[in-house]
């Protein structure tokens, strides 16, 4: 999946500034997409150039115009021709995996060290995603939109939750397996 194809889903929802779409990156694609602000206007900058999205410049006092993006007529045909693709699955590539599988050798300090520190991370993550879920569960009858939305967060829930699993699973298998030096 092309970064185009998640603007032009965000633009699908609302027209938005390149500055409201990258929050909408942090706040609410996290789980799965992340892209910097640089990126967002970047790839906003290609996609008019293709025809994809238009702007209307909003005037600001003591700022710069606003462009706020709005998809046009050939960036729904590429949206619609993007959807009807199949998926793949993504590829793992993570270097957590490569210390644990030549952990034997190394310092079992060091291997140690990463996974506290990845378990706070992914403990962080999966506490901020709950607090997410609860404003989702709170609405008595959420709009269609909050309930997609619910969904791509479950999965970020469910890898998150994952994570600390293994995570758990790996700190057990070395305290059993070298317990005078955990």
């Amino acid at each position: 999946m092309a970064l185009a194809h998640t603007i032009l889903a965000l633009l699908a929802q609302q027209s938005d500034s390149g500055y409201d779409i990258s929050k909408r990156f942090d706040e609410g694609l996290s789980c799965y997409w992340k892209a910097t602000q640089q990126q967002v206007y970047r790839e906003l900058s290609k996609m008019e150039s293709q025809g994809w999205v238009s702007f209307e410049k909003v005037p600001q006092e003591g700022k710069p115009d606003k462009k706020i993006y709005s998809i046009t007529e050939a960036g729904w045909a590429e949206f619609n021709r993007w959807y009807a693709e199949p998926t793949e699955r993504t590829q793992i590539r993570e270097d957590l995996l490569v210390k644990v599988m030549i952990g034997y050798k190394m310092p079992r300090k060091l291997l140690l060290k990463e996974l506290h520190h990845r378990q706070a991370l992914h403990q962080a993550q999966l506490d901020n995603y709950r607090a997410k879920e609860a404003m989702c569960l709170a609405e008595s009858n959420p709009p269609m939109a909050l309930q997609f939305k619910y969904l791509t967060l479950k999965r970020g829930i469910a890898y998150e939750t994952s994570w600390l699993q293994w995570c758990a699973d790996v700190l057990t298998f070395l305290e059993q397996n070298d317990p005078e030096n955990f």
